[in-house]
């Protein structure tokens, strides 16, 4: 079942190339006259072969402190995509590896965070290993999901020192997502049950079928495991994260175990990554944010040291329009086996009607029965309905975030939505018009023919009730 649903989900979504191809090997950045580059090879979670290069400052100092820098999500994922971030931090007197983040048993409805964290704690030992470096003053940095990944690593291994997480949710990763996806719509102007109702379910129905990896991820259970000093930075235009309600959140966490040496530090005109941003969020400049880089190298210098802040929280206040909300498991009646075998008994009781006309038409069977234009609007509505509301849900999802695109918008509805729920409303009604006429049909195949579509029509109302078709 979670197999099917995840070939229909693939190609509504249209995802591109496949997500299980190996990550070649990277060649060695090009680096200024002030940095160096050694290339490194480490064994990660099963023994998977993994290739990084570790940038140092040119003449660097002995006993220097390093630190390990974890990708955010998406697959094919290469060392360059964090040189921006390497090559300043290097410039901080550090050395910083990093690596190919893996594709083996890494794709879009699969992965798992401890997987990841093996690796991170491989590139940690190699890191460790290398001239000049302090092995007791390296630490671990998580982007994004990385945010996810970096505290079990550190929750595993006392040879991390410190942890730095930029744009990381304390929030588990199903509500993080329905929430990005939903602020998109509604920095859009959508409002209404599409963006109420629709999408969250869309994204549970999707989870319960195995197609939305970790969703229920308990983050605070894993910090309140971090013993090291840690930095956590936000962008307060981070679209991604919700970033007011995820520090509260995460500093609880971490005082539940006993850890109050943590940093939160919020910076202007950031994005998710903690990079310039010119338009609030949307668009992701390659400079980092002013001060961040400088803020790590003297953080990490007092956290090696043993001075590192506590408790401390300062930046502006970021932006967040609307909280989150909880996105729990489905019941079982809304599971998504029960929704799949809920679309394939509507799309056979809508879909008989035109293919039993179509074999009449081909064997020019003689019918005295008129049709029913009615029955008509039944049949074509509901196909209408089932079909082109998940195209469009599965397209509003995949567009929902940052760049909303949810088309020409009527009173802060959608165009697309509204037609839609147009046709929903059209074919519940089509449907007591038709069950008005059943008992008139004189021939009980026309009787069998027309029962089969009232009875998916019934079964229609609170289908899309349900995900909000018939709702406001």
């Amino acid at each position: 079942m979670k197999r099917i649903l995840a070939a229909v989900a693939a190609a509504l979504i249209l995802f591109a190339g496949p997500a299980s191809a190996s990550v070649p090997s990277s060649a060695p950045p090009a680096l200024s006259g002030d940095l160096t580059s050694a290339e490194v090879s480490f064994r990660g979670s099963g023994n998977l072969l993994l290739h990084g290069s570790v940038i140092s400052p040119a003449g660097a100092e002995d006993e220097r402190a390093g630190v390990v820098l974890v990708h955010g999500a998406g697959t094919g994922t290469s060392r360059e995509k964090l040189l921006g971030e390497a090559v300043a931090f290097a410039r901080q007197g550090m050395s910083v590896l990093i690596y190919d983040k893996r594709s083996e048993g890494y794709s879009t409805f699969k992965r798992s965070y401890a997987q990841l964290a093996d690796d991170a704690l491989g590139a940690v030992e190699t890191l460790r290993r290398q001239p000049g470096v302090d092995p007791g003053k390296v630490g671990i940095w998580g982007l994004s999901e990385g945010g996810w990944v970096a505290p079990i690593a550190a929750s595993r291994s006392s040879h991390i020192s410190f942890v730095i997480l930029v744009g990381a949710n304390a929030v588990d990763p199903l509500r993080q997502q329905s929430w990005a996806v939903a602020a998109g719509l509604r920095k859009a102007g959508v409002s209404g049950s599409l963006v109420d109702r629709a999408e969250p379910t869309l994204y549970r129905v999707i989870a319960d079928g195995g197609m939305f990896p970790e969703p229920y991820h308990d983050s605070e259970s894993i910090l309140a495991q971090v013993r090291q000093p840690v930095l956590s930075i936000w962008g307060v235009h981070d679209l991604l994260t919700p970033p007011r309600e995820t520090p509260p959140i995460m500093a609880r966490a971490l005082e539940a175990g006993g850890n109050r040496q943590y940093t939160f530090q919020f910076f202007a005109e950031a994005d998710h990554a903690a990079h310039q941003t010119p338009d609030d969020g949307v668009t992701r400049l390659p400079e980092l944010a002013p001060g961040y880089a400088e803020l790590v190298g003297t953080w990490v210098g007092q956290a090696t040291s043993g001075q590192a802040p506590v408790a401390q929280v300062s930046g502006p206040e970021p932006v967040q329009a609307d909280d989150s909300v909880e996105v729990p498991p489905t019941a079982w009646w809304e599971s998504a086996g029960v929704q799949l075998a809920a679309v394939v008994l509507l799309l056979v009781a809508f879909g008989a009607y035109p293919v039993v006309a179509l074999v009449r038409r081909v064997r020019r069977t003689r019918v005295e029965v008129a049709p029913l234009r009615a029955a008509r609007l039944v049949s074509a509505g509901g196909l209408t309905v089932l079909l082109g509301g998940f195209a469009y849900l599965f397209y509003v999802i995949m567009t929902g975030v940052k760049l909303a695109a949810p088309g020409p918008l009527l009173a802060g509805r959608p165009v697309v939505w509204l037609l839609l729920q147009a046709v929903a409303i059209i074919t519940a009604v089509a449907t007591l018009v038709t069950a008005g006429r059943l008992r008139r049909v004189a021939t009980r195949g026309e009787q069998a023919r027309l029962g089969l579509l009232v009875a998916g029509g019934v079964a229609f109302v609170p289908w899309a009730l349900y995900w909000g078709l018939l709702l406001p």
